[in-house]
């Protein structure tokens, strides 16, 4: 298992994206400057999108131009289309995420496009912050369970990253986006990545807590050998175009499993169960996080 996993915090996106109180811009900015002062380093802060479809993340640019800079500190913005990657680019975002989701009808619900069309897309973007000196992921979605289609094939998987990875993003990402996988899966479907990916490129994966397994397949990941961890502060999060997706694992749950595991992550505990409490009042809803609520151990 690796001494040291970064922890890549994405409450401010996909932690608010599936939300029905919508924060305010300003509270927005406190949410990423106390999950700064917490130990975070990269942070997924907002996405790119049409506020139609996604009203939570409507203050986009707002935010971007309202979010203090920090030596050592990388903002990142998802985005789906070339004109959400222009607007990511002249808010100066220091990477972007770009989806493709493995299953044609979670594609098309998602992103109005099939899946082959999506790594169109993807190829187009990263070649396009390439140039911009932007450094770019592209996060396969559904890679261990569709919504709609069910079972996703290790085939099916297999040619979709296999495009995913000749599209030449800096890193591959892995969801579970509904939270279907358990540790075997990660394990497995990690080795398929690496496979493809070859030894050089960094695999990131992004867990869901919907069954309760996210910390369970965060450690398996890690025992892989992933690079990166997605995590949002509380566990808040779920994915407005797939029914009943709950929460991404609690940061502050997948930190204090990792540290009792000797795993390194540069993130204080208590501060993110501080934060958790702070984003619970301000939501006005129970978070689905586990450790704010039982206290750190030991204190």
């Amino acid at each position: 298992m690796n001494a040291e996993i970064e922890i890549l915090e994405v409450a401010p996106r996909d932690g608010l994206q599936n939300e029905k109180t919508i924060l305010a811009t300003e509270d927005k900015v406190e949410l990423v400057e106390r999950a700064v002062r917490a130990g975070a380093r990269r942070i997924e802060v907002t996405s790119f999108v049409n506020p139609a479809r996604v009203p939570q993340m409507a203050d986009a640019d707002e935010l971007m131009t309202a979010l203090p800079r920090h030596e050592g500190v990388r903002y990142a913005g998802l985005v789906m289309n070339r004109r959400g990657l222009d607007r990511a680019l002249a808010r100066n975002v220091d990477e972007i995420d770009v989806v493709v989701v493995a299953t044609d009808t979670f594609c098309q619900r998602n992103q109005g496009m099939s899946t082959a069309e999506a790594c169109e897309t993807a190829a187009e973007l990263v070649a396009e912050a390439r140039a911009a000196g932007v450094s770019s992921t592209i996060t396969v979605g559904a890679s261990f369970g569709c919504p709609f289609e069910g079972e996703v094939p290790t085939d099916r998987l297999r040619e979709v990253v296999q495009r995913v990875v000749d599209a030449g993003a800096d890193e591959l990402a892995l969801a579970d986006t509904i939270g279907v996988a358990v540790p075997s899966d990660v394990k497995a479907r990690l080795g398929l990545a690496r496979e493809l990916a070859g030894s050089d490129m960094p695999l990131r994966v992004h867990l869901h807590d919907t069954r309760h397994t996210g910390v369970a397949n965060a450690v398996a990941a890690v025992e892989s050998g992933v690079a990166t961890l997605d995590a949002s502060i509380g566990g808040a999060g779920g994915c407005p175009f797939a029914p009943n997706a709950t929460g991404n694992v609690a940061t502050e749950d997948l930190v204090w499993q990792l540290e009792r595991d000797g795993v390194r992550t540069g993130i204080a505990v208590a501060a993110l169960v501080e934060i958790s409490r702070w984003l619970e009042g301000v939501l006005g809803r129970r978070l689905e996080g586990y450790l704010y609520r039982a206290a750190n151990w030991p204190a």
